[in-house]
């Protein structure tokens, strides 16, 4: 059995490198609060992420256009350039009412997205929308902080912050957005030292309890190897015929009206609910895995080709597989753990844990099945126990070597 598996490991998981242990680790955090602004400030905070939203705009039309009728391409300083310029004229002169920094964000934001877009980590650039998030991003010389009170550049007062936690160090950006149910927020990007949570290394290669495995599902949102179930809340499905009753008022308002704004504006806080219920379900859930294991192993998933399948879609939506994979990624790097992708095409599901047996095809409506050897298997518990086999076969064999056919996936090891 350990030969079946070692070979498993070279063909589905990449291997995981020797782990760095530290008390502390430097990293950069993002903390988010809600404010309050007042009349003056919401004026305010309306000029800049109008004039935010069309610089950008503007800056992605002209070097589009630069491309495609001159076969040029410009960079962020030419686009900088152009915009001290377009503020020379007058036709463009309400620029100047806003601090000029958030401006130069939003084109530093659109350069950012430009090599994304060529690098392959995204689509081309979208142009911004009124109705849509808004957002301006200020650096340290926009802003005062004094540790308690924050103020804008070109403010008089300071905002009012709902403070429910606090952070250390000193802000070096802050970026204030307001969300299309009408909601402010403001983000403090910090650099602060985070502790490691507790740990035995010396264990942690050969002690198996500290060691997790999740299969990832409908029904359940997660099924782990220690017969951990973590049900779904379905948010969206708790909400669904009041978000389409909310919908069918909208859809019958008369465009440009008063009314047609009061309902899309109870249409977006529903969708705003729904997403903070979500958020919070899975910051609760992947934070408890974390903590309570050494080694987190899953498997990759390509959520963006699985959604593609309209009848489950909506489902596979509501539970947000990609999004707990991503928090399960940097809260593994922060706290010191480490989490194992293996890789989507591993049978774990048609697998037998006991015996190795593999079947030639698994319905997904089939969610118990009898092996050839005798033992009943749960379709997600046996393939949590499956991921679990594979992944710790890893670990121990740390210097495996990947296979020339294999396809490679993440291994986050954590280190300084």
């Amino acid at each position: 059995m350990d030969a079946i598996l070692l070979k498993l490991s070279r063909e589905w998981v990449t291997p995981v490198h020797k782990m760095v242990y530290n008390d502390f680790m430097k990293v950069r955090r993002a903390y988010k609060y809600r404010f309050y602004p007042n009349q003056q400030q919401r004026i305010q905070l309306a000029q800049t992420f109008g004039s935010c939203r069309f610089v950008y705009n503007w800056a992605l039309r002209l070097r589009t256009d630069a491309y495609y009728q001159h076969q040029q391409k410009m960079s962020y300083k030419e686009t900088s350039n152009q915009l001290t310029n377009l503020k020379k004229n007058p036709d463009f002169s309400w620029l100047k009412d806003v601090t000029a920094v958030p401006l130069q964000q939003a084109l530093r934001h659109l350069n950012t997205a430009f090599l994304n877009f060529f690098s392959g980590r995204a689509k081309y650039p979208k142009f911004k929308k009124k109705r849509n998030k808004q957002s301006a991003t200020y650096a340290s010389n926009a802003f005062k902080w004094d540790g308690e009170k924050l103020t804008l550049a070109k403010m008089k007062s300071p905002l009012l912050i709902r403070w429910h936690r606090h952070f250390t160090g000193v802000p070096t950006t802050v970026t204030v957005s307001k969300d299309s149910a009408n909601r402010y927020f403001v983000s403090f990007s910090v650099e602060e030292e985070i502790e490691q949570l507790p740990e035995n290394d010396e264990q942690l290669l050969k002690d198996t309890a500290s060691h997790i495995a999740i299969d990832l599902g409908i029904k359940d949102v997660i099924v782990s190897s220690k017969g951990l179930s973590s049900g779904n809340p379905k948010h969206y499905r708790k909400y669904e015929k009041k978000l389409a009753k909310l919908q069918k008022r909208l859809a019958k308002k008369q465009k440009g009206s008063k009314n047609r704004d009061k309902a899309r504006l109870k249409v977006a806080k529903l969708h705003a609910k729904i997403a903070d219920c979500r958020r919070d379900f899975l910051h609760k859930l992947t934070i408890q895995l974390i903590r309570e294991n050494q080694v987190v192993i899953t498997e990759s998933l390509a959520v963006k080709n699985m959604i593609k399948n309209h009848k489950l879609a909506k489902a596979i939506a509501d539970a947000s597989w990609g999004e707990l994979i991503r928090q399960l990624d940097y809260k593994a790097s922060w706290y010191g753990r480490v989490l194992v992708q293996v890789d989507r095409f591993f049978p774990s599901s048609k697998r037998c844990h006991a015996c190795g047996h593999v079947l030639d095809k698994l319905p997904l409506e089939i969610r118990e099945w009898d092996c050839v050897c005798g033992s009943h298997n749960l379709r997600d518990y046996n393939a949590a126990l499956n991921l679990l086999a594979v992944g710790r076969t890893v670990l121990a064999y740390g210097d495996t070597s990947v296979g020339d056919t294999a396809i490679a996936v993440s291994s986050q090891v954590s280190s300084k």
